[in-house]
């Protein structure tokens, strides 16, 4: 069978996440999204492994994402309930947050961690590999710097697509992971992105390990799904306070500091992906899947009938969607495009324009979210004044 899978989210135990955010909603929120085995997230946390515990037998499979001591971010896949217990113990004395924090930070570097979780029989990879903040290529320029080896796997994030991961030499014969690093169970959250793999079915939490750690190794991942970059937070080079885009060449020469608010730059995925590429190609290996572009069906609507996400008209719009359709992910990729205009004709034009890929995007950048637009928008981007603009600039 072919399985969507998403394996990086986080629990209400993490920073930042909804309160919300138990082993129940991500169960029966996954499955109406359409997600046939969903990572548990932060299951290093004990409160939250004890509400593992109770589905071991549901789509999950044991993940987590850790901080290590120079701030890149791993994605991390165990086996079993004895692995994770295990790698507990061993993190506990290297961490003063592992008891309470979702996503704990420990003082270890990327290869001790890799050495213990591939001990304990796991599989990890850096997660969101090219976020300017807590990434892998934020603090180093190869893979190989911070783990000493191949990882299992890379986590594109939300900023990436496979175009530009495969622009680095160095990443084209390692799979891609696409993930939706959720922190809540909204719609428009888990399962914004996912990955379809090949598997023979699904089981318990030891079993589902087994199968991805197999579609993982033996090239068996058949698609990505995940949004345009372009609708990522850290796309291109922007300001982090007012959010102005830059010239990385600007950027560099303001030292990246914003010239309009002082503000800190932080360089753009996309540039970042260019800057570690030496061929400045994008060369995709013959095992490579393709990437498929989708935005959350509550987005979609929301877009289509002017209304914010979370009101209670792209609420009722998304559940009829629902009740006529298997899953999300099937309207999304599979729907037959006159069905969903039946139900409404804007959000249908919308999903056709989506997969068409003739939709206008305003992207993201410095912590700012993309967003869709009916018509193109101009981006608000640094440009150098003229001396005379400058001069009457001060003297106003």
């Amino acid at each position: 069978m072919i399985a969507n899978t998403d394996l990086h989210l986080h629990s209400k135990y993490s920073k930042g996440t909804s309160k919300f955010m138990s082993i129940d909603n991500i169960v029966k929120y996954g499955k109406l999204k359409g997600l046939d085995i969903i990572g548990t997230g932060d299951c290093l946390n004990p409160k939250w492994l004890d509400e593992i515990k109770n589905h071991l037998d549901d789509n999950l499979v044991l993940t987590t994402e850790i901080e290590d001591k120079h701030r890149v971010h791993h994605l991390i896949i165990l086996p079993n309930l004895a692995q994770t217990n295990d790698l507990i113990n061993y993190l506990s004395s290297h961490s003063k947050n592992i008891g309470y924090e979702g996503r704990p930070n420990v003082s270890l570097d990327g290869k001790e961690i890799m050495d213990i979780v591939k001990e304990l029989g796991g599989l990890i990879g850096p997660a969101h590999v090219f976020t300017p903040w807590t990434s892998l290529y934020k603090t180093y320029n190869s893979v190989y710097d911070c783990y000493g080896k191949k990882p299992d796997y890379i986590e594109l994030g939300l900023s990436a697509d496979t175009d530009m991961a495969d622009m680095v030499e160095e990443l084209r014969d390692i799979p891609f992971l696409s993930n939706s690093d959720a922190h809540s169970f909204y719609p428009h959250r888990m399962g914004r992105e996912f990955n379809q793999m090949e598997i023979s079915n699904v089981g318990d939490i030891e079993h589902n390990f087994e199968e991805i750690r197999n579609a993982i190794k033996n090239n068996k991942i058949v698609a990505n799904y995940g949004l345009d970059p372009n609708l990522g937070k850290y796309h291109t080079t922007a300001c982090t306070k007012c959010y102005l885009r830059y010239d990385i060449e600007d950027a560099i020469k303001f030292k990246f500091k914003c010239r309009e608010c002082g503000g800190t730059i932080k360089k753009g995925v996309l540039e970042r992906s260019k800057e570690l590429s030496k061929d400045k190609k994008v060369i995709h290996p013959d095992f490579r899947p393709p990437y498929h572009r989708i935005i959350p069906l509550a987005e979609i609507i929301s877009f289509s009938i002017g209304k914010g996400v979370n009101t209670k008209s792209v609420q009722t719009l998304y559940d009829n969607y629902l009740h006529n359709f298997k899953n999300e992910i099937e309207i999304l990729i599979k729907s037959d495009i006159g069905a969903l205009k039946a139900i409404h004709e804007t959000v249908g034009q919308t999903v056709e324009k989506f997969r068409n890929n003739t939709i206008n995007i305003y992207p993201g950048g410095g912590g700012e979210y993309g967003y869709i637009s009916k018509t193109p928008v101009k981006i608000k981007k640094y440009e150098q004044k003229t001396t005379l603009e400058n001069w009457m600039a001060q003297n106003q």
